[in-house]
């Protein structure tokens, strides 16, 4: 599965956030990472962040898409980080 995890969160635990999202995904621009994942990696990467989020105070949305091959991304601006898709 394509996996997109966008997050806002508090300024204390970005960096914590960020170290352990980079574990599972690749980072793309502020607050954006993205990669494939399998099913087990997905659900390690939640648990890893339930542990570390303030579920009152803070957001992570993760977008699931079956395969990457039926999503696209178009860049507007500067690039940030990935620029390259994980294969």
């Amino acid at each position: 599965m394509f996996v997109i995890l966008v997050y806002d969160v508090n300024v204390k635990r970005v960096a914590k956030v960020l170290k352990v999202a980079r574990r599972y995904l690749s980072w793309v621009q502020n607050s954006v990472l993205e990669g494939e994942l399998t099913e087990a990696s997905f659900r390690a990467l939640q648990a890893d962040m339930e542990r570390i989020i303030n579920q009152r105070e803070d957001s992570l949305l993760f977008y699931v898409l079956g395969s990457q091959k039926y999503a696209r991304r178009e860049l507007m601006g500067v690039r940030k980080g990935g620029e390259e898709w994980i294969f």
